[in-house]
Formats: structure tokens, sequence, C-alpha cells
């Protein structure tokens, strides 16, 4: 029972922080729906019988989970190890030795585990030097033949500098959590596949070029995934989940708008069942709009959402595009909780 307050109050929080209003109670939209919070543990709901997405909302929430708390075989200990292995090899910026041994690393990880890899490579002009990159997308496709897809992907390179680190800004940055954690979840997720395949066929991409950028200089992120929408693998997929910042060892999962507005349900059954797991991380209230890899997606028509916690460590996010985004900032925990709801709610599909 507990459980199902709790459950309720973080939907009820969402929605309030969606549409504005306060903890005592707030009108859903134009439905003329108010939601009053009588206590920290109890609730009354004063509903006028017209539609309302709350009321969808309440109902996949408490209706749709499993009835037992799901688990896979995923092993957050060898995730946390990948997300070292990453930061091992350096810094990984366009055209650096240490974006190299990456491609390396991710082709001799994913080959014994995937049915295709495919090495994407590809030439952008860089718009701050005299200069080619060369860039790689990582595509590692399972279950090639069928014709019902999901594409799970992350961005692998790391920040060519660390604009708001107080001692060295323009240093590249060694990106323990942004850059490194989600392939660490997708690193994990492909072994559990191999083993145990899901229903629709998967494609791991882990891209290149994301966070090449000045700030502010949004045309100039996104480089891999905007190449790729240009030129996808067949068949194209019915939906596409980011990870980004999934290692943080405080973390804490919002909801992205963005995200949202482009593929609500599958976001609340995701979140559900991380609650249905036990897992806190996820909470039903609304994060900052993302502008990520998911956006060339959705702009192509792809319902896509991005699973990402943009306060890092809080909300003052001092780690963030810094040289603090160190591997001692993250945790097996944190990379456990996202790669096991994430494959549960894979399972059921």
């Amino acid at each position: 029972m507990a459980l199902l307050i709790i459950k309720i109050m973080n939907i009820i929080n969402w929605a309030n922080s969606l549409v504005g209003g306060n903890n005592n109670g707030f009108i859903v939209g134009n439905d003329n729906i108010f939601v009053t919070v009588e206590t920290r543990h109890a609730l009354s709901l004063q509903l006028q019988p017209r539609q309302s997405n709350l009321i969808i909302i309440i109902f996949l929430a408490l209706v749709l989970p499993i009835l037992s708390s799901a688990q896979t075989d995923f092993d957050g200990d060898r995730a946390f190890d990948d997300l070292v292995a990453q930061c091992d090899l350096g810094t990984r910026e366009p055209n650096s030795t240490g974006a190299k041994a990456a491609i390396d690393f991710f082709r001799k990880t994913l080959e014994p585990l995937a049915d295709e890899v495919h090495l994407q490579n590809f030439k952008f002009a860089d718009p701050y030097a005299d200069r080619q990159l060369n860039l790689t997308n990582i595509i590692a496709r399972f279950q090639p033949e069928k014709s019902d897809r999901i594409i799970l992907c992350a961005h692998w390179d790391t920040r060519p500098r660390a604009e708001y680190d107080k001692y060295f800004p323009g240093q590249p940055m060694i990106g323990a959590n942004d850059g490194a954690s989600g392939v660490a979840v997708l690193l994990e997720i492909a072994r559990q596949l191999k083993q145990s395949p899901v229903n629709p066929g998967i494609d791991i991409i882990l891209f290149d070029g994301e966070d090449y950028g000045a700030p502010g200089d949004l045309q100039y992120y996104l480089i891999g995934s905007r190449y790729y929408v240009k030129h996808p693998f067949l068949p194209l997929p019915r939906l596409v989940i980011l990870l980004d910042m999934v290692g943080d060892a405080d973390l804490t999962i919002k909801i992205d708008p963005v995200s949202y507005r482009s593929a609500p349900r599958v976001m609340e059954e995701i979140w559900s069942l991380a609650a249905e797991i036990g897992y806190d991380q996820f909470q039903l209230v609304a994060g900052a709009p993302m502008y990520d890899d998911h956006v060339p997606f959705i702009e192509m028509g792809i319902p896509a959402i991005d699973i990402i916690d943009f306060e890092y460590p809080g909300p003052d996010n001092r780690y963030w595009h810094t040289h603090d985004d160190t591997m001692d900032k993250c945790s097996p925990e944190s990379l456990e909780a996202v790669g096991n709801t994430l494959l549960s709610w894979l399972y059921q599909q």
C-alpha cells in the first residue's frame, strides 16, 4: 500500500510540474480534473466526468506493470568496468588517439555479441579549425532480419573542451558520465541480448560527434545522429531510446518534456516499471527540455525518448563539462538501475 501511495504521489507531482499548480490542488489542462492532496500519506481525487490524460497516466502506472518485480541478469559491476575501460583510453574527442582506441574497443566488444557490426565512417568539416573531423558511428544489429525494430543509443565521444572547468577550460575532458555511462549500459545490454534475445530486432548505435559544438552553437552538436538519420539502416525503427549521463552516483532521472511529447506511453511504462522493481532514481517530475541525440529522430517523425540525468550531481550541475566528470563520480548501482529497467521493459515487448 505504501508503494501504491508513493506512485500516485509521484504521478501527481509530475503532472503538477507540467501544468503548473501547487501541492494542495491543481486543475489539469482544460479537463476540469481537480486533484487535492490531503496529507503526505493519503490523498483524495475529486474528478469531474471528462476525459483526462491524468486518468490514463494513473491507469498505466498502477494497472499495466507486471505483478512481480522484473529482474534481468544485467550486471552493474560489469557495466561499470566498461565505463572505466573507456576512461582508461583517455579523452575521446574526434581525431584523438583515444577516439581511435575507443572505436577498436567497441568493435572488439560488440562483434562476438551482435549479429552484425558496422562502422559508419564519415567526415565533417571542423567549424573551429581548418581540418576534417574523422567520425564513426558504431552500429550493432541484433536479429537484423526482423522488421519490427527498436534503436538503443548513446554518444561515445567526449567533449574537446571543458569550458565550465575552473582551471583548464580549454582542455578535452574524460567524460565518465557524459560519454562513457550510456555506452557502458548498452554494452552490457548487448551481452544480455546475445544470451536472451527480445522479440523486436534491436539496433545498438553509439554516436560520434554529439558533444563537439561550442556552448550555444547547436548546429555543431548531434553530428553523428544527424548523419545517421540521413543514412539509416533499414527498416526504420518504431522507437528510439537514448541513454545519456546515466552514471551519476546521485542519479535522478526526470521526465524530458521533449521526449514526453514524442512518446508519452513509453515513458510512462518505463518509469512505472522502475518503481515496480524498486528503483527510486526514476522520478515522475518534469525536468529541463533536452536537445540531444533523440531530436533528429523526432524531427524525422520517429518516436524517441531521452533517459538522462541532467543534474550532475545536483541542480547546480557543477560536474558537467568540467574535469570533475570522472569515474569516481559514477556508480555501478546507477548503471544497474537504468540497464535493468530498460532491459526488463524490452523483455515485455
